[in-house]
């Protein structure tokens, strides 16, 4: 069965949709869209750090986002205003990371796959990478569940039932690293935080409690993935920026029946 690049294709957006729907409710919750787009820009910073040292590019882009990550929410509050230092942040990562790539001599270096993703030439080693990066996400954010909640709704009633926000914002920083790493191959670094909030944004609505808007997420990711490529198979269009479209069409309609269900 996996010797089929549209299976492969298939499962591997699958579980980066599984990935990124508890991680992309957070990521609403806490208005923190910004914040992703600037860990996510670090990725090619983590891919010409890969290149330059021949470690694996997963690993390499792990260190770059985590780092970045880390360095921003150091950085937020001290002297800049938080939006002006992750705009900052943002572009300076991706511009630096374009740079760097361009010095790089005797690589063949694929810009507009780490950009927009090529989902379509995932191997069965990167299937392995993606779910299993999968399954460290869905389960670190399972067993910090009740405290990345508390601190996302009140960081001084979290402290007074004994959780450290500054703890479960790491772990929130951590689980970001890890679905960049993996979806850098199936989105591209530019698209990632569009699969990380459209299927949060489109639960949203139908949602009553957090637990349903983070399940409701993961389906919505999932059927965006696979529409995505159908009609990327179809139309001939881009897989990954199919993708993002079919999620926003999700979040269109999903506004649209919770107009019309007074929700």
């Amino acid at each position: 069965m996996l010797d089929s690049f549209l299976v492969r294709a298939a499962l591997a957006g699958v579980g980066v949709a599984l990935a990124a729907a508890p991680i992309g409710c957070f990521v609403v919750w806490r208005r923190m869209a910004y914040f992703g787009d600037a860990t996510a820009h670090a990725s090619l910073l983590g891919v010409t750090l890969a290149l330059a040292t021949g470690l694996p590019v997963t690993l390499g882009v792990l260190v770059a986002a985590m780092a970045m990550a880390l360095t921003v929410a150091g950085a937020a509050g001290r002297g800049w205003a938080a939006d002006t230092a992750l705009g900052v942040a943002a572009h300076a990562a991706l511009a630096t990371g374009l740079v760097a790539l361009s010095f790089l001599r005797g690589v063949r270096v694929d810009l507009l796959g780490y950009l927009f993703g090529d989902i379509l030439a995932v191997t069965r080693a990167d299937l392995a990478v993606i779910w299993a990066g999968a399954a460290l996400i869905v389960g670190l954010v399972a067993w910090r569940w009740r405290g990345l909640l508390l601190a996302t709704l009140n960081e001084d009633l979290a402290a007074a039932s004994g959780v450290n926000p500054r703890r479960e914002g790491l772990v929130l920083t951590l689980a970001l690293a890890v679905l960049i790493a993996v979806a850098l191959k199936i989105v591209g670094t530019l698209l990632i935080t569009a699969m990380l909030v459209v299927p949060a944004a489109a639960a949203r609505p139908l949602a009553r409690t957090p637990e349903a808007m983070a399940g409701l997420a993961a389906a919505v990711g999932a059927a965006a993935a696979l529409a995505g490529l159908l009609g990327a198979w179809h139309l001939d269009t881009p897989a990954g920026p199919s993708m993002v479209a079919a999620a926003v069409l999700l979040l269109v309609v999903t506004s649209i029946v919770a107009a019309l269900c007074g929700r």
